[in-house]
């Protein structure tokens, strides 16, 4: 493993040098092409200093495929420093790395990070100097460390690990005793405590009831916040996570919240009264997306935003009585403040054509915030703003190749779904118009549904953008009803009708992009992942008439053996599909909800693709699909399965594999000759090694 920690000195030589690397090695007005994709880095995590001078970032430095050395796998996680002045970051630690859960000490001379270095066996607490100087381990266990707060004089530390496994289970195992007992094997995270002195005792586990998760230190006292779910399990994680004030000794119960649904953020009030989190409204509410305080005193919830037409995504506390927050508004991303009382809301600024905000900490006086933020033309960086900018500015350039790239243009969007409903989208146009002024489309339709599309970033390994751009298509990304970003109520506009309205609202967009002379109806193509690879597979046959090609990717076929299949079915229920197969009337509801039952309709050549260790649509929703299509033989279907990989793809291979694949049955059909599929062999152009 290649890992290196950097002084400061040497850190600025290397960026001049990466810099100038970069630049040279594209001229200038490139195209986008799925290699140019495969390279990109982006911040993941922002976080700033006590005194508001710096601030710690993670930067995602993907594997390159074309690199001489390629080695396959996720991508690479570094950590990297930039001044608030704007002067150059300075990498920490970088290389074959995998840094995360960064924080600053509490006087801002080091940076504390979770990372499995040199010889460790599990995941183990970090320390490195500001100022310079290697990292030195702090804190190792016997199983990775997840997660982890220090208290307010940083001589504990409280983290959460999964128990060693019985020397009794290891033996049976060896011996070959390897059966599974379905959902009941799963282990609990424990809140674990430990004195980071010298000579301390081994860490101790708190007696608390559930498994644990989102842990946080009160900055006055000795008391934790920690999210507990009754069990292990995936889907009591996602909608039975309640929040609960231990103490840091005894790990007795102080105070429970009883926050409705589903759970996100957990941030304590600097005087140690309060907690900010970001919850659902009640259990029906398909996304974590309300501000709510908790009172340390009461015990009582509120709502600090109520009927908010928006979707919080990050908090932080600016006083003891005041929370800032980024939201998600429509196509846009606001940065915001309001009172613990729900008084005083005010919006201090709003993307428009600027980036959109993703994540916000604070410096300890408040006056200072760094965000994530993507662009149009860039994706996540980090930003700044103290208090009375006009906006966030921005600090980091991770990509400087970039600007060599040719952008289409891009554009929000206001169409009118057929019952009326205003909608909203992301248009990316063509980068050179087409003679007639009509183009080959893309519809892009994300997933959850309990997601949405921000007018920033909008091109990855399964998302088209800029390089179907490139490639003479127009890709449009709409929010349909069912989505988040505009409120509870219309975040539950799909629920109880699947493939119903909510994909009704997919082909009134393409009506809408063919009426404006954008698009050409004959040459319109669909695709998404998980609920938009629903979507997909439903564009594929029951609405076969309004699409020439479909990429279906992680997606669902059989409503009724995909709830039987799933590692969420009490989440499904709750926040989808509202009730159950066994009621009266749902077996066929759900069956011709289907993409399989409507098979017979199907004209529209299919590319299916899937993890083959999906846990949570499983890879036979795809076979399903596939299997009926082959068998029936009226329109062209392909089958990719990978090997490893989950609910998406995370290895570079892989992702670089679906791009080339996605874009390539998209010119065949939209574009190209049509007929039977392309060549199932791609080229990747990959470097060729000496013999």
């Amino acid at each position: 493993m290649k890992t290196r920690s950097i002084r400061r000195p040497f850190a600025l030589a290397c960026v001049a040098v990466g810099l100038l690397a970069a630049r040279s090695a594209f001229a200038a007005d490139q195209l986008w092409t799925p290699q140019h994709v495969a390279k990109l880095r982006t911040v993941t995590s922002a976080i700033m200093s006590p005194d508001g001078t710096q601030i710690a970032y993670t930067l995602l430095v993907p594997r390159d495929p074309y690199g001489e050395d390629f080695d396959d796998g996720g991508a690479w996680s570094e950590l990297h420093v930039v001044a608030v002045d704007g002067s150059a970051p300075r990498p920490y630690i970088v290389g074959e790395v995998n840094i995360d859960s960064v924080q600053w000490s509490h006087d801002g001379r080091a940076l504390y990070f979770l990372a499995k270095r040199g010889k460790d066996k599990e995941k183990s607490l970090y320390r490195i100097p500001v100022g310079g100087g290697e990292a030195v381990r702090v804190l190792k266990h016997e199983t990775a460390i997840g997660s982890y707060a220090l208290s307010p004089d940083e001589t504990r530390v409280a983290f959460l690990a999964e128990p060693k496994t019985p020397k009794e289970k290891k033996d049976l195992e060896e011996k070959g005793f390897t059966a599974e007992v379905v959902e009941e094997d799963l282990t609990p995270t424990l809140v674990w405590t430990a004195d980071l002195r010298a000579g301390a005792a081994k860490p101790k586990a708190l007696a608390i009831d559930g498994s644990a998760s989102e842990l946080s230190w009160s900055p006055v006292g000795d008391r934790l916040a920690v999210a507990l779910a009754p069990t292990p399990l995936v889907d009591d994680e996602y909608m039975k996570r309640r929040v609960h004030v231990l103490d840091a000794s005894s790990g007795d119960v102080v105070m429970k919240f009883d926050n409705p649904g589903k759970l996100g953020d957990v941030r304590w009030s600097p005087d140690g009264r309060r907690l900010a989190m970001i919850s659902a409204e009640d259990v029906n509410d398909p996304s974590p997306g309300r501000l709510l305080v908790g009172d340390l005193e009461t015990g009582k919830l509120k709502d600090a935003l109520p009927n908010f037409e928006g979707h919080v995504s990050g908090i932080a506390w600016q006083d003891a009585d005041t929370i800032m927050y980024v939201a998600d508004v429509g196509l846009d991303a606001t940065l915001g403040k309001v009172k613990v009382d729900g008084s005083g809301q005010k919006t201090i600024a709003s993307s428009g054509t600027a980036a959109v905000l993703t994540s916000i900490t604070l410096s300890k006086d408040g006056q200072i915030g760094a965000f994530i933020g993507h662009h149009a033309s860039h994706p996540g960086e980090v930003f700044v703003m103290k208090h009375g900018d006009a906006g966030p500015k921005r600090l980091t350039d991770s990509n400087p190749w970039i600007a060599d790239m040719k952008f289409a243009p891009q554009e929000a969007m206001t169409y009118k779904a057929r019952d009326g409903l205003e909608l909203q989208g992301v248009l990316v146009r063509p980068l050179e118009a087409a003679a007639n002024g009509k183009h080959p489309l893309i519809l892009y339709v994300h997933g959850g549904p309990e997601a949405h599309e921000a007018n920033g970033w909008m091109t990855n390994y399964s998302r088209p953008g800029q390089v179907a751009a490139a490639r003479g298509f127009a890709v449009f990304y709409p929010n349909y009803r069912g989505s988040t970003g505009r409120g509870v109520v219309f975040s539950k506009m799909g629920q109880g009708d699947e493939a119903g309205r909510e994909f009704d609202d997919l082909v009134d967009a393409v009506k809408h992009l063919v009426d404006a002379g954008i698009a050409d109806e004959k040459k319109v193509g669909i695709t998404g992942g998980s609920y938009g690879g629903y979507a997909a597979a439903w564009g594929a046959t029951a609405q076969s008439e309004h699409f020439a090609a479909s990429v279906m990717f992680v997606g669902i076929s059989n409503t009724i053996s995909k709830k039987g299949t799933t590692d969420i079915p009490n989440e499904d229920y709750l926040v989808h599909t509202r009730s159950h197969l066994w009621e009266e009337g749902k077996w066929q509801f759900f069956l011709e909800r289907s993409p399989i039952y409507h098979v017979k309709k199907a004209r529209t050549p299919i590319l299916i693709l899937a993890g083959k260790n999906d846990p949570r649509v499983h890879p036979s929703q795809s076979m399903e699909l596939y299997r009926h299509l082959k068998t029936l033989n009226q329109a062209p279907v392909r089958l990719v399965f990978y090997p490893g990989e989950q609910h998406g793809n995370r290895k570079a291979a892989a992702r670089l594999d679906y791009n080339l694949r996605m874009l390539q049955w998209f010119e065949h059909y939209l574009t190209g000759p049509g007929g039977a599929p392309p060549d199932r062999k791609l080229d990747y152009e990959l470097p060729k090694k000496d013999d």
